[in-house]
């Protein structure tokens, strides 16, 4: 099963070293603005989220693509751009609701994750381990270890003040 990026906002530092190593990897030069990977700074200060293409199940970009520029890669489940027929139109642009698919004004095209075709090099290179390339069954592990610990805390509570109560009837 092919393999899908995870990311773990909690852990990203806002550091920035995914963007640059995406655009050298993809643009041969480091500039964060070219990067296929955006850190957002957000509210409260101090968190940061790295937002990439999700590669969407039914993806926006793809569907008003004028020129069925955009398809999906089934072998590594990714959701690619065939530049050889894209307009540069922009439509794909504004319709990711993501925000993730970007122009590149000096080349004239459109650019947006593509896994680094199967070794993504901000996963590679993130070290506080923000962002992760798991088998999607891995993640909906984690996705419900994660409600279990949150709900835990809570039914514990409840649980502590149903018997407190049963005590002291």
């Amino acid at each position: 099963m092919a393999k899908q990026l995870i990311v773990e906002p909690e852990k990203c530092n806002g550091c920035g070293k995914c963007e640059m190593v995406c655009s050298l990897r993809h643009q041969g030069i480091s500039n964060p603005a070219l990067s296929r990977i955006r850190v957002i700074q957000g509210e409260p200060e101090g968190f940061h989220l790295p937002m990439h293409c999700q590669h969407c199940l039914n993806p926006p970009c793809m569907t008003v693509c004028p020129r069925k520029a955009i398809f999906r890669d089934e072998e590594l489940n990714r959701v690619l751009v065939d530049y050889g027929l894209c307009i540069a139109c922009k439509m794909c642009v504004a319709a990711c609701p993501f925000g993730v698919m970007q122009f590149n004004e000096e080349r004239g095209q459109i650019f947006k994750c593509d896994h680094c075709d199967g070794d993504p090099q901000c996963v590679r290179f993130c070290e506080p381990k923000a962002i992760d390339y798991v088998e999607p069954v891995k993640m909906e592990m984690d996705r419900m270890r994660a409600a279990a610990r949150r709900w835990a805390a809570p039914t514990r509570t409840c649980a502590a003040l149903v018997e407190t109560k049963c005590l002291l009837s």
